[in-house]
């Protein structure tokens, strides 16, 4: 039974109920020779051995669960304000970015948790807060969350490119992150006040294409098509006199690039 759970978690869940699983099997066949036939004693003792090892595994899982709860209600400071931030440009929190996670917070979180299929427990867990482009306080974890925004943003604003124009607009919000006029990190640039067309008009949550993902990963891997541009812009859409105004520095399918 328990062995039928561990195959849908992930690897550390998964060596968590594995370790408990022998644990089990050890408290409960301690002491008995199982070859020996079980008296109605001995069953109601297995029962009662059974029932306390159900107990643990759900008190440890509840425990481990908790511990990736990374912001919940009671929960105060820079990363809450984040999350409200983020919620509020996108419709979800409709109240002030105080980084205070109260109730008002935790229901903004199931809004967008519904929205994005994950379980609406109003807990920013990693998938949550992946799913924001948040840190998520795990290596790994941080990495994937950055492909996975990096990838909305180049879905958002070049899918129909050509694959080397999405990579450039995936290298542009990176060389950003380099430079020292702009925020540094990826969520910070993507999600800076007026940066973005695919931000502003929600494009950003389009459906996605493969290609953006693999567009991402191919900048955080070094590749710059865009020859070190921090701005790029659209000829037939653009209206600000001030982007014209940049040194061009390639056009790559209907995107100018430029410094």
């Amino acid at each position: 039974m328990i062995f039928a759970v561990v195959s849908q978690c992930n690897y550390s869940v998964k060596n968590l109920l594995i370790i408990i699983n022998k644990k089990c099997i050890n408290l409960l066949f301690f002491g008995y020779n199982v070859n020996n036939y079980i008296t109605d004693n001995k069953e109601v003792y297995m029962k009662k051995k059974l029932i306390v090892c159900i107990t643990v595994i759900a008190t440890l899982f509840s425990s481990y669960q908790q511990s990736f709860a990374l912001s919940k209600i009671g929960s105060r400071g820079q990363e809450v304000r984040n999350i409200q931030s983020r919620l509020k440009s996108w419709g979800y929190h409709n109240y002030s970015v105080d980084g205070v996670y109260g109730w008002r917070t935790a229901d903004s979180v199931k809004k967008f948790q519904r929205k994005h299929g994950l379980t609406a427990d109003g807990i920013a867990g990693p998938a949550t807060l992946a799913k924001i482009g948040l840190p998520t306080g795990n290596a790994s974890s941080s990495y994937d969350a950055n492909v996975n925004l990096l990838a909305r943003i180049i879905n958002g604003e070049a899918r129909g490119e050509p694959y080397e124009g999405q990579v450039a607009v995936g290298a542009v919000v990176l060389n950003r992150v380099k430079s020292s006029s702009f925020p540094n990190t990826i969520a910070g640039v993507i999600y800076q006040q007026g940066a973005f067309t695919a931000v502003n008009d929600g494009q950003i949550h389009a459906g996605m294409y493969s290609s953006s993902y693999n567009a991402a990963r191919d900048a955080l891997n070094g590749w710059d098509p865009s020859g070190g541009a921090i701005y790029y812009y659209n000829p037939s859409t653009a209206t600000s006199s001030w982007i014209w105004s940049r040194p061009v520095i390639k056009t790559i399918g209907r995107h100018v690039f430029c410094k």
